[in-house]
């Protein structure tokens, strides 16, 4: 199995109501958490998709369950992510596919070794199990190129799940809760009434609701602009391939910088380039210059800018910035972002396939697929109630670190939808943050 696009059959296909407690936009990983932890405490929760649940990026990760590498202020929710993994399957009666089979970062050089230093320190800061690797012990865990990797941080309560296995599961166990949940349904715009949220206009029609949340991905800034509300938000295209089923050289997720792999349910593995992004240039590249500066200059050494993003994209310079909630959005027009793979990823996935596991060495690669990873100037999400607009939360620009910790980051919103504590220190996560004269710090680029 591979990502979900627009041609898969529809799956959710509940009616409306006109009125609900809670709206949910979008049916990604965070989106489809929210719907179930409110679904699960009685809450009217009506979650719209403009495509498919899982559609987008949420479908097309790695599949990488992990707390090793996280900012610091993102790791007590990604424990908190990961113990709710550790529970999912018994507490949703599906199988989403997670195995607690550890996580590595693997060092070629002792550059790689300083420049994770961090990662250590903040895992020991939170009490995390990791265990620092030599050449042999690596190779006793992986059966990779002997010789190849001088050290590794290992994490063996890290796990990894199938995205497109867990995420509608997470959706249908929430629809057996009492969540309503509507493929192919773009909600339009916010309906507003005396300087709040009163409810959603879908292309279906409004929906009563005093509380939205927006989890819509690369397609949160856009929603937002339509409101005069600013979200320095950019998207990068990230390529990412399947394996036939071959040896068992590692049942975890490993990576060296350069390449990384895990292991699949199916018994293949999934592969991604660690050097290689893609983004298209569009308006707001140029609008967003300033709060991503520092992010360019520190992270983005090795990304490679196109000119410009095809049709329909949410920064493509013919998208509208405009609409009224009477006329079809650019969310109808654009169901499912579905890129087209970075040129030449596969043979250089191949290539490094080979250099690093010769045991995998020929292994067929029976698919290469696209995401648009959704990312922030400090590389960490909003997770935030809008004081601007009461009604309004926002749970987006997981910066390609969001399948893992989705979990998590639902419970945390369906709380704060709640009006109750998130249990959590938010602060690094506001959405003012950008407006605020918050300097902004860019998190590990891992």
């Amino acid at each position: 199995m591979g990502p979900i696009t627009a041609r898969s059959p529809l799956q959710f296909r509940d009616r409306l109501p006109e009125a609900a407690d809670v709206v949910v936009i979008g049916g990604g990983v965070a989106g489809v958490a929210t719907a179930w932890h409110l679904a699960r405490q009685g809450v009217r929760v009506v979650l719209c998709e403009k495509g498919r649940i899982a559609g987008e990026q949420s479908s097309r990760n790695w599949g990488w369950v992990r707390r090793l590498g996280r900012d610091p202020a993102e790791m007590p929710l990604m424990m908190e992510a990961n113990r709710i993994w550790q529970g999912l399957a018994e507490a949703t009666g599906e199988d989403l596919g997670f195995r607690a089979e550890g996580v590595v970062y693997l060092h070629e050089t002792e550059a790689e070794e300083a420049a994770h230093q961090s990662v250590v320190d903040t895992a020991r800061e939170h009490q995390l199990e990791i265990r620092l690797l030599g050449p042999r012990e690596i190779d006793s865990l992986i059966d990779g190129r002997p010789g190849r990797w001088r050290s590794a941080i290992h994490c063996p309560g890290d796990g990894r799940a199938e995205p497109w296995q867990a995420v509608p599961a997470l959706a249908r166990a929430a629809q057996r809760e009492g969540a309503a949940i509507a493929e192919d349904c773009a909600v339009r715009a916010l309906d507003l009434a005396a300087g709040r949220v009163a409810g959603v206009v879908t292309e279906r029609g409004r929906i009563r609701a005093e509380r939205v949340l927006l989890a819509g991905g690369a397609w949160s800034s856009l929603f937002l602009r339509n409101h005069d509300l600013s979200l320095p938000q950019l998207a990068m295209r990230a390529t990412v391939a399947r394996t036939a089923p071959g040896p068992a050289v590692f049942g975890g997720g490993a990576v060296d910088g350069r390449l990384a792999f895990r292991r699949r349910l199916d018994g293949g593995y999934s592969l991604a380039l660690g050097d290689r992004h893609d983004h298209f240039i569009g308006p707001d590249s140029f609008r967003f210059l300033r709060p991503f500066r520092q992010t360019i200059r520190e992270s983005w050494r090795e990304t490679r800018l196109r000119p410009a993003a095809p049709r329909g994209y949410p920064d493509a310079w013919g998208t509208p910035r405009r609409w009224q909630p009477d006329e079809a959005s650019p969310f109808e027009r654009m169901r499912v972002l579905d890129p087209l793979p970075s040129p030449g990823a596969a043979d250089l996935m191949r290539r490094r396939l080979a250099e690093r596991l010769p045991a995998l060495a020929g292994l067929a690669l029976t698919d290469v697929w696209a995401g648009m990873i959704d990312t922030l100037p400090d590389v960490v999400p909003v997770l935030d109630s809008l004081a601007d607009l009461p009604g309004l939360h926002v749970a987006t620009g997981f910066s390609g670190h969001g399948f893992g910790i989705g979990p998590a980051a639902g419970r945390v919103m369906a709380d704060l939808l709640q009006g109750r504590p998130a249990g959590h220190d938010l602060s690094r996560f506001r959405f003012a943050r950008f407006s605020d004269g918050t300097p902004i710090r860019p998190g590990p680029a891992l």
